[in-house]
């Protein structure tokens, strides 16, 4: 009981930053639900898509009645990003064998890959929020300019990363609407969240032609703690500067990968 109500509280932390920063957020969900509620990995991230996208539709509400939507720029990286992300989730990861492999003797399990694939996404998220940007905070003269082949295989991409792991990939996504469709960091943000939104609960139902039960109790649940954080986050965001910010939930997350990464790796030995 104890590990769940940590869960609950987990979900209101992961829906504060999404609402203070903007993203990073969602990387949470699939240790919590793991670590915290002792779901197995798999389904974790399953689970995540959709909590990760019903926040991240209602984190988009706000961007839309501000115009930070640049919706010609939804389509053309979501379309991409929805076909893989849902061709992964009700194809490609019920295809993976279990165990993945041997490493010598031991054998790695599908979840254990999952898992350990996760937390070096972490890593490379922790990065992106730690080191500071490179000149302007907004990156562009607002002249939107497609790179389609670009951003047709960056959308792929960061579908396939989605539905193996369950995150929305918003770090990965915000830099490349900035530097292949050249939007405004505003802009970016809000359309990010729509992306997120549109391909993870797309992803989530390529798991619904499983045969794994769904607890649309605790998912409902859990996703409506998440969005009471977000609406407080945004509250908050007002009051607190971005900039500090950032940089610390950023360190919080690789101390958070790298226990991933160091407990999972045990299990090996």
């Amino acid at each position: 009981m104890t590990m769940e109500i940590l869960g609950y509280i987990g979900a209101v932390l992961m829906g504060l930053s999404l609402g203070l920063i903007g993203g990073g957020g969602s990387i949470l969900t699939v240790p919590i639900l793991v670590y915290l509620f002792s779901i197995d990995a798999v389904l974790a991230t399953a689970y995540s898509l959709f909590i990760v996208g019903l926040t991240s539709l209602i984190g988009s509400f706000s961007h839309m009645r501000m115009d930070n939507i640049h919706w010609r720029t939804a389509v053309v990286f979501g379309i991409p990003s929805i076909l893989a992300v849902y061709a992964t989730r009700a194809w490609l990861v019920p295809a993976l064998p279990d165990p993945l492999f041997n490493v010598g003797s031991t054998p790695v399990s599908k979840a254990l890959g999952m898992l350990i694939l996760f937390a070096l996404l972490m890593v490379a998220a922790a990065y992106s929020m730690i080191r500071k940007p490179k000149g302007s905070s907004e990156g562009t003269d607002g002249q939107v300019a497609f790179n389609y082949p670009l951003i047709l295989a960056e959308g792929t991409v960061v579908g396939v990363v989605t539905g193996l792991v369950g995150a929305g990939g918003g770090f990965l996504i915000i830099p490349a609407l900035v530097l292949l469709a050249r939007l405004p960091m505003k802009q970016a943000v809000g359309t990010s969240l729509m992306i997120i939104a549109a391909k993870s609960l797309i992803g989530f139902t390529g798991d619904l032609k499983g045969d794994e039960p769904i607890d649309w109790n605790f998912l409902l649940l859990f996703s409506g703690i998440a969005i009471a954080g977000i609406v407080a986050g945004s509250l908050l965001s007002k009051r607190i500067p971005n900039e500090k910010l950032k940089p610390a939930f950023g360190w919080f997350v690789l101390v958070m990968g790298v226990y991933i990464i160091t407990k999972e790796l045990s299990k090996l030995s």
